[in-house]
């Protein structure tokens, strides 16, 4: 167990600052928020006023499980970031790399489905019903000519 403040803290693949506050530190992790980094610490019984440096061996090394599996360790199923996997119907929660995998699948799932939102997103649109008429737009305008330039006589 090292008694000494580290700067630099390797959790879940990630170089955190150690001179952070644990949750904010945590919630620095792709697909952890907030409100995940909370319940975690809390249920670990970790003073959330700690440095992420200040944090024992052990005490990462509990983090670390329970990021991998947070429905361990009493974490409710709706703080969780993949509910209900269309193949399995486990409930799991994805971090760093991982998470971009799983999304990237899903979205070649439904476009392979061709399923109302994979055709959304095959074509570059929103998905969640969001209006496209004046937002979202990308790339050059459409149906607006440049000025020509004007030559004087």
């Amino acid at each position: 167990m090292s008694s000494e403040f580290r700067h630099i803290v390797r959790v879940a693949g990630k170089d955190l600052d150690g001179t952070k506050k644990v949750v904010f530190a945590l919630a620095d992790i792709k697909g952890v928020s907030y409100s995940l980094a909370n319940a975690i610490v809390n249920a670990l019984k970790i003073d959330s006023r700690m440095r992420l440096g200040a944090l024992s061996d052990r005490q990462i090394s509990e983090i670390q499980d329970c990021l991998k599996d947070p429905t361990k360790i009493g974490i409710p199923t709706f703080m969780l970031n993949h509910k209900k996997a269309p193949e399995t119907g486990i409930n799991t929660h994805y971090i760093g790399s991982d998470l971009d995998f799983v999304l990237k699948t899903e979205i070649e799932r439904e476009k392979m489905l061709a399923s109302w939102r994979g055709v959304r997103h095959s074509l570059g649109l929103k998905v969640r019903g969001q209006r496209t008429r004046t937002t979202g737009r990308k790339g050059r305008a459409v149906g607006v000519k440049k000025a020509a330039s004007v030559v004087q006589k």
